[in-house]
Order: C-alpha cells, then sequence, then structure tokens
C-alpha cells in the first residue's frame, strides 16, 4: 500500500442524474448537505449508451455552478462515434469542467456494435488526443474482478492499459471486503503502477436492491453479511444501522491501511453518507 499512502487523502461523492423535479430538487438538497464536508468533487453518473447525455450534463453543470464544488460527469464510451465525443469534450471544457470519469459503460439493449471505441483505455487515448492535459481523468478498478473479464491477469492488464493510456486515477467498485482491495493494490504496485486507487464505498440501506445491483456487477456481499440482512427482513430502521456499522468498519480499515481517500455511491441520499461520515468522525474535512 506505499503506492497509496503516497497521495493526498480525497472524498467524493456520486450522484446520478434526477428524471423529475421532485428529483432534482431532493438532490439540490442532498448536495447542499454533502458540500458542508468539503469533498475534492462529485460524480454524476452516464446511462448506457448515452440514455442520460443531456440530464447528465445539465446536473454537472448545476452542481459545479451551485456548490463551488468540482463536478465530474461520467462519461462512456460504448454505442458512441468519435465525434460524438468530441463534441462532449469541447463542451465540457468550454463550461469549466476539468474532471471527468472514462468508462467503457454497458451495451444498451438492442445494439450490437460497440461503436467507433471498443475498451475504456480507447476512451481515455481519445482524450488525451483532443484535450492534452485539461482533464483529471478518473478510470474505473475492480478489486472482485469484472464480471466480464477473462480471467484475474487480464483484468489487471486491462486496468494497466487505462493507466496507460493517461488515467490520472481510478475509482473502485464497490466491495465489502477490504482484503480485495488490498491484493488488488499489491498486484498493481507489482506492475509498477502508482496512480491513486481510491476505494468505492456503497452504503447499505436496502438488501433487494443491494443484491441486484450485486449480482449485475459481480461485488461480493459475504454470506454472513447476507444472512444477517436477510434476517431483518422489511425493518429498513436496522438494515440501516447495520449497514452503517459494517460500512464503517470497511472504510475505518482502509483509510488505517492507507487507502488515499473514499468515493461514496449516494444513491442520491445524503443521510446513509453521513451516518458513515459520522462514525469515521471525520468532520468536515474533504
Amino acid at each position: 500500500m506505499e503506492s497509496q499512502r503516497r497521495h493526498p487523502r480525497t472524498f467524493s461523492f456520486e450522484f446520478f442524474p434526477p428524471k423529475t423535479e421532485e428529483g432534482q430538487a431532493k438532490l439540490r438538497g442532498v448536495r447542499d448537505r454533502l458540500a458542508r464536508l468539503g469533498p475534492r468533487f462529485f460524480s454524476v453518473t452516464y446511462g448506457a449508451g448515452g440514455s442520460t447525455r443531456d440530464r447528465t450534463r445539465e446536473t454537472v453543470l448545476e452542481v459545479q455552478r451551485e456548490s463551488g464544488v468540482d463536478c465530474a460527469p461520467h462519461i462512456s464510451c460504448i454505442g458512441a462515434s468519435r465525434e460524438s465525443i468530441r463534441e462532449m469534450l469541447e463542451d465540457y471544457r468550454a463550461q469549466g469542467i476539468a474532471r471527468l470519469v472514462a468508462l467503457r459503460g454497458d451495451m444498451p439493449s438492442g445494439m450490437h456494435e460497440p461503436g467507433d471505441f471498443r475498451y475504456a483505455r480507447d476512451l481515455v487515448e481519445f482524450i488525451r488526443a483532443e484535450t492534452g492535459r485539461h482533464f483529471h481523468i478518473e478510470v474505473a478498478a475492480y478489486p472482485e474482478f469484472h464480471p466480464q473479464a477473462r480471467s484475474a491477469p487480464a483484468d489487471l492488464e486491462a486496468f494497466r492499459n487505462k493507466v496507460e493510456a493517461g488515467a490520472d486515477g481510478a475509482i473502485t467498485q464497490y466491495f465489502f471486503n477490504a482484503d480485495a482491495y488490498l491484493r488488488f493494490v499489491e498486484s498493481c504496485e507489482a506492475m509498477g503502477l502508482a496512480v491513486p486507487i481510491v476505494p468505492g464505498i456503497m452504503p447499505i440501506t436496502n438488501y433487494a436492491q443491494l443484491a441486484r445491483f450485486s449480482d449485475a456487477s459481480g461485488a461480493e456481499i459475504p454470506r454472513w453479511l447476507r444472512r444477517r440482512l436477510e434476517a431483518l427482513g422489511e425493518d429498513t430502521g436496522a438494515v440501516a444501522e447495520l449497514g452503517a456499522d459494517v460500512v464503517s468498519e470497511l472504510c475505518a480499515r482502509l483509510l488505517e491501511e492507507g487507502a488515499p481517500g473514499l468515493h461514496f455511491y449516494t444513491m442520491n441520499r445524503a443521510e446513509p453518507t453521513l451516518a458513515i461520515w459520522e462514525r469515521l468522525g471525520l468532520g468536515g474535512r474533504g
């Protein structure tokens, strides 16, 4: 973990673009509460095949303008053309956006061709070729390995390719096993990779929803945790309390071991993230 200890701690929070006026109003309140913690940046997700492109853009610009915190749009390249990505980059640069989260993304239903980009490394290379060092680029990392990876070594090689293409850092898929992250970092260090690899943190508030996300993404919920959550059933308060305790313990260990920060998947809610933050005693730093 020596490579990670050298980086300054960075805390960040992720949102998804709301579909309704009510959702937008709710997100504004969440954003304002989390902005008081002093995060390094917010990020906003991007739907498969660019399905939320306009809503992502609107959310990113509003969040950065009204919060005063840098906001990083996610950009996925599957199904995109070079020209569409070029236009997006030019627009974001003109609007004062300086950070990006560059992803391959999921193939939209009914689409059979990937477009001009096949892998995230291709997108990173294109961003660097088009914009030089203007953008700070984050990419994804998978401590428990991408569900579509041919093998663990192949997944590590894919990550190295993204870093060598020009990524500045990485945010991981969420996980609940700290050892998976620690061993992933060790493997990266063995390959000579020293970029910051920030753990992605998923607060636990709804077991059924978490199980669906985890089954789709390949993030493992330990059996003991599954059984504990199943036993709580529909007792949302007890689920939230257990989740806050478990995830706080995970975060505390990660930070103690040298993780260079935390990136919270907020699901556009403030309370679950704040409960973890308070247990960690982080105060107003970010």
